[in-house]
């Protein structure tokens, strides 16, 4: 009967003693994140489930405010992101000169459409967002096929674009258009009193409202308000502006395991579905896009794409945001 008991305690204590190395043993990662709740909430729920082992915690929030954030809590000495995904490219490339980044290459990689010329496993495109011309169709009968189609009469004085001083995405699309077709582009915005509205969002509403004809405005927003019954169209002239979101692995990260491994499944088939069905464009061909986004395929977006260098970009900004402003206020 002793050894019996004894037999029992000492299973006990064994079954404890292995409960417990295994809930030492479970990952967990934290990620800073700028995408909507909708996309970041799908992709959460589907990692869950095909990693309940690992433990996910997020923090969602606009790009500006996450990198605030980095930066305090890098001055504190401990940065708590294991994983940034955004969509302000020149962050990325800013972390990456600043030695935050862990280099990792996805097992997946060979799959992906690659955006970055200079790629080096620094950070890895995860989603191709795209901006294009939102028109309303109450008032535009056929789509512009042009970028030189905003500047006819009637979109004058009510085209818009988000403000490129406050929209991270607003600054992209001047740059590349700049870069595509010379400052005389800008020059034609004005003439035409192009509205410089506060943020993406934003002028895709005043378009869908009336208060605006058309707008430069981004693909998930867009495709989003159509599927709610706005009456908006959503055209890609043959000059296509595309812009990485890349996702990232803080360097010195204690849950690398963890974070390569949600990097993996962003990457994915099963992820990038989710990353489609929420209107922008994923980063593999093998993935059905949302019919309404005017491009066959993330390879033929990415073709048709301008072209620009980042670093360039980042360099130019303030410089950029200063020439345009003063154009459009017509202190040229």
């Amino acid at each position: 009967m002793f050894r019996k008991g004894v037999a029992i305690v000492l299973m006990a204590f064994f079954a404890a003693g292995l409960f417990a190395s295994k809930a030492m043993a479970a990952e967990k990662m934290i990620l800073y994140t700028s995408m909507k709740e909708s996309l970041i909430g799908a992709i959460y729920d589907a990692f869950k489930k095909k990693h309940p082992d690992i433990t996910i915690d997020y923090q969602s929030a606009g790009a500006g405010k996450l990198m605030a954030k980095i930066a305090t809590e890098r001055q504190a000495g401990k940065i708590l992101a294991d994983v940034l995904w955004t969509s302000e490219v020149p962050d990325f490339y800013n972390m990456k000169d600043e030695g935050l980044l862990e280099k990792y290459t996805p097992s997946n990689l060979s799959e992906l459409i690659q955006p970055f010329p200079d790629y080096d496993g620094s950070f890895t495109a995860a989603r191709l967002a795209t901006l294009g011309i939102v028109y309303n169709t109450r008032f535009v009968k056929e789509a512009p096929k042009e970028w030189d189609n905003i500047f006819e009469k009637q979109f004058k004085g009510a085209f818009g674009i988000a403000n490129p001083a406050l929209s991270g995405t607003a600054y992209m699309a001047i740059a590349m258009l700049v870069k595509q077709f010379g400052w005389e582009f800008v020059d034609k915005m004005a003439a035409n009193k192009t509205k410089i509205g506060k943020g993406a969002g934003q002028v895709i509403d005043d378009t869908a409202s009336g208060e605006l004809v058309g707008c430069i405005g981004v693909d998930y927003i867009t495709l989003d308000k159509i599927k709610k019954g706005a009456k908006l169209g959503y055209a890609f002239p043959p000059q296509i502006l595309l812009s990485p979101s890349p996702v990232a692995i803080i360097k010195g990260t204690p849950n690398l395991t963890a974070a390569q491994t949600f990097v993996d499944f962003l990457l994915s088939k099963e992820a990038q579905e989710i990353i489609a069905r929420e209107g922008t464009l994923p980063v593999r061909n093998d993935v059905k896009l949302d019919p309404l986004l005017p491009v066959s395929s993330p390879e033929e977006a990415l073709q048709r794409s301008i072209k620009i260098n980042y670093i360039d970009m980042i360099a130019e900004k303030a410089d950029t945001i200063k020439k345009f402003t003063d154009i459009m206020q017509g202190k040229k």
